[in-house]
């Protein structure tokens, strides 16, 4: 029998109860009346009025008088929390849930000279014979996550990196030609995403994709790296890209709305 952890004598249920409400609120229930919100937080009648209308004068909350609304001013109260995070600390989980969903090992990495350097990482099994930890560094040009950063930089960057760096062939697969790189990274730009087939490593196969800085330019990559079996060695590249390019986006485009959020300025009190 499990037992039920009762709330201290420092608990204030009127917060808790606030909280609740404020939370009663989410994209399926954007516009609630008075009875809605009793039903969804499990309150009274009477005392979700009472907190809605509080919320209302605190400005978190608007209403026409029948229908209850969140105000922009709820983004402060999580405004201290991302303001605090950095990328590794907000990439972490949602890496977490992705491998979960997968059941592929997932990583971020952010673009150090010529070479990407791991920032986060989750590993289901060992893929490489080589161990990837965070800080972990592999050339930009044959990593899928390297050529959705290359993609990013402007083209005055991408020419100078092009110029200074030695493309050597890591397997026989790997693109070691100047102009064959950079239509390939034309190409990743397009599509906005990249996909390498043992390109690094034989038997290595990753699907990576961009997060945005606020103003547009590519902050860092996140990726998906599958172990090519025997029996998928002939399956179709797109089709393995396509099994896991939106839950990857999904999770790409979540770090890149923390990030807008991080730079926002606070909603100023009413």
């Amino acid at each position: 029998m499990t037992e039920t952890k009762l709330p201290g004598d420092q608990f204030v249920q009127s917060l808790a109860r606030g909280l609740a409400v404020i939370r009663a609120f989410d994209a399926e229930h954007v516009s609630m009346t008075l009875s809605d919100v009793s039903r969804r937080t499990g309150l009274t009648r009477a005392t979700a009025r009472r907190f809605l209308h509080t919320l209302v004068e605190l400005g978190y909350v608007r209403t026409d008088g029948r229908v209850f609304e969140l105000t922009a001013l709820v983004l402060q109260l999580g405004y201290s929390y991302l303001s605090g995070q950095t990328l590794p600390q907000l990439v972490q989980p949602l890496l977490e849930e992705l491998s979960a969903q997968l059941h592929e090992s997932t990583s971020a990495s952010i673009l150090d000279g010529g070479d990407i350097v791991y920032i986060a990482r989750i590993h289901t099994r060992r893929i490489m014979t080589v161990g990837i930890t965070v800080g972990t560094r592999f050339p930009a040009y044959a990593t899928s996550m390297g050529r959705v950063l290359l993609a990013g930089l402007p083209e005055a960057e991408l020419e100078d990196y092009l110029a200074r760096t030695e493309l050597k062939p890591l397997t026989p697969r790997t693109i070691a030609g100047t102009d064959a790189l950079r239509a390939e990274l034309a190409k990743v730009r397009l599509q906005g995403f990249a996909l390498v087939d043992q390109e690094l490593e034989t038997g290595l196969r990753s699907v990576a994709v961009p997060i945005y800085r606020p103003d547009g330019s590519v902050a860092a990559a996140l990726n998906v790296s599958m172990q090519v079996r025997y029996e998928d060695s002939g399956r179709d590249l797109d089709t393995a890209a396509a099994e896991v390019l939106p839950q990857l986006r999904d999770a790409s485009q979540q770090v890149t709305e923390a990030l807008r959020a991080k730079q926002e300025p606070r909603v100023p009190p009413r």
